[in-house]
């Protein structure tokens, strides 16, 4: 079975089970670590990455103002920025990279604009530097690397967020990496029924039978479990952090390597690749072909009857929120890149210990739900 959420090797379970309940971690060797890929900063460990991103608005005052930032992202945003009454201006992206269109940032900033949210999406690297000069050194840069880390983002910009469990087992959790002076202090959250069911998840059998059974309770629970406002992580999720972290170049490696191989292949059916020397592959993101995109949903659904669970990750982009639409009143003929990519995409399983083995029989899956199409 192949699952886009991370997934714990059965080899470690048992390294796994001892980190989540019994093992201590030492945190400042932790934040040491950190430190190498982030001089100069502190580094806050929050319940979920929206926590670290309040925070951001809060102390740099982005209140009452406009922020410039991708139309292709989470819809997750759009109740921040409305708590905050923060106007978003959308910019719409480069299909070859997910990333925002450079070319748009200078013709849409206003006096009231104040800050640019910079996506790293689907781990797809950002050239921040690019960014700055297009902004004319004029607004606030915030990197959300949510699909980003162990890539060389974060560090270019005024500050960063990262959502851990994207990537590593770690139940929950965000890392907000900003400036030294920041002083944040944040309630302690605790691990509980939502986190035990997360760790399951973790184990493909488990896996299996949540996303068979466990589709009606899934959404309840979860929305239950969100915190309208910032809180800390609880020392489970961090322990199993930093447990993974320690392997995380060699998991990289191995991702890229495999990635470059089923890019390959997936080029071959016709489907469009994003390529970049620096992709870290949260998942192995791509595009259906065109002249089958109608397709795309019945593709995700016949994958799984050969063990291959894909996701639609964002086949909903905030500007196909309808709150937003109403809310900004959107004009979806701006962004039409946007919108091709939201009727395309697909997400593929690229976990840290998948061989190429493993590559192959997806790609043979794709290749006979293909011939059904």
């Amino acid at each position: 079975m192949f699952f886009v959420h991370p997934q714990i090797h059965p080899v470690k379970y048992c390294s796994a089970v001892i980190s989540l309940f019994a093992k201590s971690f030492n945190r400042v060797k932790l934040i040491e670590q950190l430190s190498v890929y982030f001089p100069q900063k502190q580094f806050i460990f929050t319940d979920m990455a929206r926590g670290a991103f309040r925070i951001i608005v809060e102390k740099l005052n982005l209140q009452n103002s406009e922020i410039l930032l991708p139309a292709y992202i989470c819809d997750i945003f759009v109740p921040i920025l409305r708590h905050y009454n923060i106007k978003p201006i959308f910019l719409d992206i480069d299909p070859a990279t997910f990333n925002i269109k450079t070319e748009e940032i200078n013709r849409k900033i206003t006096p009231q604009t104040k800050a640019i949210l910079v996506s790293h999406t689907y781990g797809l690297p950002m050239d921040v530097q690019k960014i700055r000069e297009a902004t004319n050194n004029q607004l606030l840069i915030i990197e959300d690397c949510a699909h980003s880390f162990g890539a060389t983002t974060g560090r270019a910009g005024d500050v960063s967020f990262f959502s851990l469990y994207k990537q590593l087992p770690t139940l929950r959790g965000g890392m907000l990496v900003c400036p030294k002076d920041w002083n944040v202090v944040l309630p302690k959250t605790y691990f509980n029924f939502r986190d035990f069911i997360s760790f399951l998840n973790y184990f493909w059998p488990f896996a299996f039978f949540f996303k068979k059974f466990g589709s009606e309770i899934a959404p309840r629970m979860l929305r239950k479990e969100k915190l309208s406002a910032p809180a800390g992580i609880n020392r489970a999720s961090l322990s199993l952090f930093a447990d993974f972290f320690d392997d995380t170049q060699k998991f990289l490696a191995n991702r890229q390597k495999l990635a470059r191989l089923f890019q390959q292949e997936l080029k071959g059916l016709g489907f469009q690749v994003q390529e970049s020397k620096d992709n870290v592959f949260c998942y192995l993101t791509t595009l259906v072909p065109q002249n089958i995109m109608g397709k795309r949903d019945e593709i995700v659904r016949k994958l799984r009857k050969y063990g291959v669970f894909c996701t639609r990750i964002w086949h909903t982009p905030i500007i196909l929120n309808r709150d937003a639409q109403e809310s900004y009143q959107i004009n979806l003929a701006e962004f039409p890149n946007t919108v091709e990519a939201s009727r395309r995409v697909i997400n593929f399983p690229l976990q840290n210990h998948y061989t190429e083995k493993d590559i192959k029989k997806m790609i043979e899956a794709v290749k006979k739900v293909l011939q059904t199409i």
